[in-house]
């Protein structure tokens, strides 16, 4: 475990970036936004660096893809930018047209986290004050990186002094090959249905069967394979960006075709977002990079978007002195 300096915030914070390591992963962590800044995997005698980054500090601060980051209050969108709770409507920051996505104007990643060092990782914390982005009660949030072996733990809790809602989750970009389009490698999803979208890309309530459709991924296939289809809800996404509802722990197994690198998603919440990067623009990243559309895709593990306002979706409540309590983990396996 090693800190060191990753830079200054525009408003003179000092951030720093923790390196974790074993014999079999290799982790950075920034204070900012407990972004997970690279994520590489030893095998076949090299390190491929599996996850998007930055090189600097600056380039998180204006960062539009939320790469990395550690998203709350709550990931994903609410429609409207508003929900009702207790009989009390509460009007959210609208980011995203009319509609609140992944927590608001400045949501969790954009501000600079206190962190302690564990034994196996990085604890990381933060204090959201009552009515930050329009969300009642003060919340205490935390989130602890740890690796084990092959497989790095991303364990979160949260507690607030007034009914409020949580949603965390990780925005990490994942192409197992290091670089490259992401759409040749073959992909694993633990669900036998998926939130329809709308053309805002907002569920409307209602689940349909993957069954017969390109969302059908209960067998591996290549992420590219029906991205392309002639199909209403690939289009209103620009390709995949939609909840899938899982039915068992394991989220989604993802491999890429150039490395042989095997990732396996679990988790203990209900869903997880496929979003294939399609509206991410070009831009440099790490080490001269070059970022663009459907160069990595994000396996969100979360609480179905949009659900205070559908049906028998499970609410993403937090209770006046009730600990939230979730734990998503990325296991890796190839040749070393």
């Amino acid at each position: 475990m090693e800190k060191k300096p990753f830079g200054v915030t525009k408003d003179g914070e000092s951030v720093g970036v923790y390196c974790i390591r074993n014999e079999a992963l290799a982790v950075e962590i920034v204070e900012y936004g407990a972004v997970i800044r690279s994520l590489r995997v030893h095998h076949g005698g090299a390190w491929t660096d599996a996850v998007l980054g930055y090189d600097t500090l600056r380039e998180y601060e204006k960062n539009d893809g939320y790469l990395g980051a550690c998203i709350g209050r709550v990931g994903n969108r609410i429609g409207g930018a508003a929900f009702t709770l207790n009989g009390k409507d509460y009007r959210l920051a609208g980011n995203d047209g009319e509609n609140h996505l992944h927590g608001g104007v400045r949501g969790f990643d954009k501000y600079v986290w206190s962190a302690e060092m564990l034994p196996d990782g990085v604890r990381l914390t933060r204090v959201s004050p009552d009515g930050e982005e329009g969300y009642p009660g003060t919340m205490c949030a935390a989130v602890s990186y740890r690796l084990c072996g092959d497989t790095l733990t991303m364990a979160y809790e949260a507690s607030a002094d007034r009914d409020t809602l949580c949603n965390l989750t990780n925005h990490s970009y994942f192409n197992l090959n290091g670089s490259g389009s992401v759409l040749g490698h073959t992909l694993q999803i633990g669900a036998e249905e998926f939130l329809e979208n709308s053309a805002a890309t907002l569920p409307t309530g209602k689940r349909l069967p993957v069954a017969g459709t390109p969302f059908d991924f209960r067998a591996p296939k290549r992420v590219g394979q029906d991205i392309g289809a002639d199909d209403i809800q690939l289009r209103n996404g620009g390709g995949y960006d939609h909840n899938f509802c899982l039915t068992g722990e394991t989220a989604a197994v993802l491999r890429g075709d150039a490395s042989g690198i095997t990732m396996t998603v679990r988790t203990t919440l209900p869903g997880v977002q496929l979003y294939t990067a399609n509206f991410l623009t070009e831009r440099r990243g790490k080490q001269g990079a070059i970022y663009a559309p459907r160069c990595a895709l994000c396996l969100e593990t979360q609480y179905f978007p949009n659900a205070m306002a559908c049906d028998g979706f499970e609410k993403p409540i937090l209770r006046a002195g009730d600990l939230w309590r979730h734990c998503t983990t990325l296991t890796f396996s190839g040749k070393r």
